[in-house]
C-alpha cells in the first residue's frame, strides 16, 4: 500500500481535520485527532502533528497539504488547505486581489481594498516595485500607491472607528465585518471593470472560506473563480497592490487622527498604545476613544488602569 507522511503545524492539522470532517471514520486510531476515508486514500492526523496518507492516491492527496511533489511551493501549499486553493498558474492570470489593513491596530480605521491587475500589466507593476507591503516602509508605500491609483482599477473602503464600534456593539464580529467589506469592495470593482471579467479573484485569507461565505448570507456574492490563501501578496501582484493601497489609505487616515488628537498616535496594540490612549483620555475624556479607536480592544481598559494608578 502506497503511503505518504507530512509534518503539519497545529493550524494545518486543524484545517485538515475540518476539511475531512464529512468523510470522518467512525473510530479513531490510537493518538489520532481525526481519520477519514476519501476516494483511494485514508487520511489520519495525529496529535504529534503528523498526517498519514495511505492508499493508491496517497501521494496525490498529500500534495493538497504541501506533501512532496506539490505543484505549489510547500510554503504556499501549507497555507491553502481547502477547496478554494488558488491554481498553480494564478500568478500569470488577470485577477482581482483583496486585502485589509488596520484590523490589529487599536487606533485608526479598518481599510479594505480590491485591486484588478490584468496579465498585461504584471510586468509594469513589477517595475513599479509592487510587492508584499509588509516589507515596505510607509514612504515607499506612499510613493508606490500614488502611482498605482493612477494605473489600475481599484475599490477602497474605509470603516471609520465610529461605525466599527457601532457594529461591534451590536454583536458583529470583526471577522464578519471584514467579510462584508471584502465582498463589497470586490463587487464595486467588478462593476467598475465590467464587461471585462477577471480570470480569478484572490482574497488574502483571514478565515476559513466556508465561514467567509457564511458571513455573507443575505448578501450578493459570487464563488466563481474565487480563491483564498494566506500570504496572498506573494501569490499574485493584485493582492500586493491591494495591500499597498489599503496601507496608504490607512496611513493617511492615521495622520488625520493624530492631527486631531494633537499627538502622534502609535500603531499596533502594545504598551505604547496603552500609554497614548491614557494620555488622550486625560486630555479629551474617555468617550473620545469612540472616534479614535476600536474600543473593545483590551488597550482601553489598560489605559484606564494606567490613569487610575497615576491618580
Amino acid at each position: 500500500m502506497s503511503h505518504s507522511v507530512i509534518q503539519a503545524t497545529p493550524q494545518l492539522l486543524n484545517e485538515a481535520a475540518a476539511y475531512y470532517k464529512k468523510s470522518a471514520a467512525p473510530k479513531l486510531p490510537q493518538g489520532a485527532v481525526f481519520s477519514a476515508k476519501v476516494d483511494g486514500c485514508t487520511v489520519t492526523g495525529y496529535k504529534s502533528g503528523k498526517i498519514l496518507f495511505q492508499g493508491s492516491r496517497a501521494e496525490e492527496e498529500s500534495r493538497r497539504w504541501g506533501g512532496t511533489g506539490a505543484a505549489a511551493p510547500a510554503k504556499s501549499a501549507a497555507k491553502t488547505v481547502h477547496g478554494f486553493a488558488p491554481p498553480p498558474n494564478i500568478a500569470g492570470l488577470s485577477a482581482i486581489g483583496s486585502d485589509e489593513v488596520g484590523t490589529g491596530d487599536f487606533f485608526g480605521p479598518m481599510t479594505v481594498t480590491a485591486a484588478y491587475v490584468s496579465k498585461e500589466q504584471l510586468p509594469l507593476l513589477k517595475e513599479m516595485g509592487v510587492r508584499d507591503s509588509k516589507g515596505l516602509k510607509d514612504p515607499q508605500i506612499t510613493a508606490i500607491a500614488k502611482d498605482l491609483i493612477k494605473t489600475i482599477p481599484y475599490s477602497l473602503l474605509v470603516l471609520k472607528n465610529e461605525k466599527y464600534n457601532e457594529m461591534q456593539s451590536k454583536g458583529m464580529t470583526q471577522g464578519k465585518m471584514k467579510a462584508w467589506l471584502h465582498n463589497q469592495a470586490i463587487r464595486h470593482l467588478m462593476d467598475k471593470i465590467s464587461p471585462e471579467e477577471p480570470e480569478a479573484i484572490l482574497i488574502d485569507q483571514f478565515v476559513d472560506p466556508n465561514i467567509y461565505f457564511n458571513h455573507l448570507r443575505g448578501q450578493t456574492y459570487s464563488r466563481k473563480n474565487t480563491y483564498f490563501s494566506t500570504k496572498a501578496e506573494g501569490i499574485h501582484l493584485a493582492v500586493a497592490a491591494a495591500s499597498i493601497i489599503a496601507r496608504y489609505s490607512f496611513v493617511k487616515e492615521f495622520e488625520k487622527l493624530s492631527k486631531a488628537a494633537g499627538m502622534t498616535l502609535p500603531k499596533g496594540a502594545g504598551k505604547q498604545v496603552d500609554e497614548a490612549a491614557a494620555k488622550l483620555i486625560s486630555k479629551q475624556g474617555e468617550e473620545v476613544l469612540h472616534t479614535y479607536a476600536k474600543t473593545h480592544f483590551a488597550n482601553k481598559q489598560k489605559a484606564l488602569d494606567l490613569l487610575r494608578r497615576k491618580r
